[in-house]
């Protein structure tokens, strides 16, 4: 059996697969069907400092290859994650890691403090593809400018592993990525949604609420491979790649672009089990060409 265990920062994980922020719930809820201690880490829901409805219905809407969504980052917020939600799921023994959001510099700043207080999250996963109110609509991780000043806000209120997620939606990836790694940034995951629409004809009306909407699935898969093995030339710190990763040889793509870690989103709607068969799979992968650590195999294409 090969090693697959990898290394974000200070963050172990027993494996490099991981199950991507809104797509598994907080993981207590996939515990009946399978072990969930076996992923290397689980991000869960997008928190922010205060409770969020989210957006008006409808906010998915299923595309060839993928689907739509604008769900608007619903939740209970950072308090009530922290009294109701952290009690059940600190003693899971995988990587329990929150995507904290915000509207502002000021709200990123507060749920990220909110979140160091818990000893057992090891982690953060800031999402800067979220529009910021207080910029006139534009979301901060589009600009070089916006990334920088919300990374270095946070860097100082949070001494544990913080990860960055990065929006596709940008002339450069690689800008951004190498803004965020000098204001501390521990590793930058990617992608997120690629912004997308569609229409209903009958009614001749968009289909979302909102409009637009974050597109995810197998479609975005070229692209967020591309985007990462640009980023692995760009930067020295890990990158989790993810992005219509379904089966192991997915994620083998992501992981010889030069991903150090992997996420399985938009298919855990289709298997929870998703995770653990692309870790079989990537165990039976390395046995099969002689690889003692899947280490080896990170970044190989540009080797």
């Amino acid at each position: 059996m090969a090693e697959l265990n990898v290394n974000i920062g200070k963050l172990a994980l027993k494996n490099p697969v991981m199950t991507a922020s809104g797509t598994f719930g907080y993981g207590i809820e996939y515990a009946d069907f399978m072990d969930i201690s076996r992923l290397g880490g689980i991000f869960v829901k997008g928190t922010t400092i205060q409770p969020r409805e989210g957006n008006a219905y409808p906010r998915m809407a299923e595309t060839p290859s993928g689907m739509l969504n604008a769900v608007g980052l619903q939740n209970k917020g950072a308090h009530y994650f922290a009294e109701h939600i952290y009690p059940e799921i600190k003693d899971i023994d995988t990587n329990m890691i929150v995507n904290v959001s915000g509207s502002s510099i000021e709200t990123y700043v507060e749920c990220a403090e909110k979140i160091a207080e818990l000893d057992q999250i090891p982690a953060i996963e800031l999402n800067i593809s979220c529009p910021n109110v207080k910029q006139g609509g534009m979301a901060f991780g589009v600009t070089c400018a916006g990334a920088s000043e919300v990374v270095k806000a946070v860097r100082k209120v949070y001494p544990k592993t913080m990860i960055v997620k990065l929006s596709p939606n940008v002339t450069d990836i690689t800008e951004i990525a190498r803004a965020v790694e000098a204001e501390g940034a521990d590793s930058v995951s990617l992608i997120n949604t690629m912004l997308g629409m569609a229409v209903d004809v009958e009614k001749r009306k968009p289909i979302l609420s909102t409009v637009t909407g974050g597109l995810s699935g197998p479609c975005v898969k070229p692209i967020a491979v591309r985007m990462v093995w640009q980023t692995y030339k760009a930067v020295k710190i890990p990158i989790i790649g993810l992005g219509g990763i379904a089966t192991w040889k997915d994620a083998m793509e992501f992981i010889l672009a030069g991903a150090t870690a992997i996420q399985i989103g938009t298919y855990n709607f289709v298997d929870p089990t998703a995770g653990i068969q692309v870790i079989d799979g990537l165990n039976e992968y390395c046995d099969r060409h002689g690889v003692k650590s899947i280490t080896e195999l990170i970044g190989a294409l540009h080797h």
